[in-house]
């Protein structure tokens, strides 16, 4: 069979997430429309006919102004190492700028110290005009000599079962390292996290979701219930506030939201209570971080 690593990269919003949970046809990984949105890897594998892939999402490669954002650029680049294949992901409803280019020339950095297929997947062509997505996808084809060149619609799904074709075929032979019901390696506790963390980016605006991050404090198992307590973290009073709202209403709705897709996803009853702490300057503290897991 064939096996392989595919490491999605790109900068910040372009849909990486998004695609991943599109080849996965499962949630793993949280989305919105706010950037840097994701700041670990996230492993999600695939099972197909004859082959397994593991697909690796990364943190957008962008320009860091905190602790915090050096170790997620830090992780993705790290993560470019284990890649059999790249996923060079970039939008298509506008043209490349010095984002796209910055994380062209890591993955070029990468295959230097070893030739690795890079691939083109132009994200978001539903939302680009029939008629201006040729002369976009041929602005973005000569960049780079790709290994392929595959417009996507991670939203819709359009031309996503092709990539995965196109994937596959340029995959190494080898054993599959993961069993076959495997398909991420987060744990309950941090998809809890993340869950509660994406309600939370919904929910708020402006500077307020780069503060925000979310520890689970306990997380018991009871047959087929669970009960989880989690503290959201800010740097600011102010932001305390925003959280919670107006009577509390904010945070109930965010609470009842994540409950309701912990439910679905674990597919057990969920108890959950949430708090909210002040922690100053946690986005650079290195404490902080390692215990979060960034």
């Amino acid at each position: 069979m064939k096996f392989g690593t595919v490491v999605i990269v790109g900068r910040s919003n372009v849909g990486k997430s998004t695609l991943l949970n599109r080849l996965l046809k499962e949630k793993i990984a949280i989305v919105s429309e706010k950037p840097q949105t994701t700041r670990t890897r996230i492993l999600g594998v695939v099972h197909a006919p004859g082959a397994q892939v593991a697909f690796l999402d990364t943190p957008g490669i962008h320009r860091p102004e905190h602790l915090l954002n050096r170790r997620m650029v830090r992780t993705t680049l790290d993560t470019l190492e284990e890649a059999d294949l790249f996923f060079v992901l970039m939008d298509a409803t506008s043209l490349p700028g010095p984002g796209d280019l910055s994380v062209l020339e890591h993955v070029k950095a990468a295959i230097q110290k070893q030739a690795r297929p890079v691939m083109l997947v132009l994200n978001k062509i539903d939302r680009v005009n029939k008629m201006k997505l040729l002369p976009v996808i041929d602005t973005y084809a000569r960049l780079y000599p790709w290994t392929e060149v595959v417009p996507v619609s991670a939203e819709t799904g359009a031309n996503v079962e092709r990539l995965l074709d196109v994937t596959v075929a340029h995959l190494p032979m080898g054993d599959a390292a993961y069993d076959e019901d495997t398909i991420t390696d987060q744990s309950m506790r941090t998809l809890a996290a993340e869950m509660i963390r994406e309600k939370l980016l919904r929910q708020t605006y402006e500077e307020v979701p780069h503060s925000i991050a979310v520890e689970i404090d306990q997380f018991v198992e009871e047959g087929k219930k669970a009960r989880i307590s989690a503290s959201v973290l800010v740097e600011r009073e102010s932001h305390k506030a925003i959280i919670i709202g107006k009577h509390g209403e904010r945070l109930k709705v965010v609470g009842t939201e994540a409950r309701i897709e912990m439910e679905r996803v674990f597919g057990m009853k969920v108890f959950l209570e949430l708090w909210v702490k002040v922690r100053e300057a946690w986005r650079e503290d290195e404490h902080a971080l390692s215990e979060l897991g960034y």
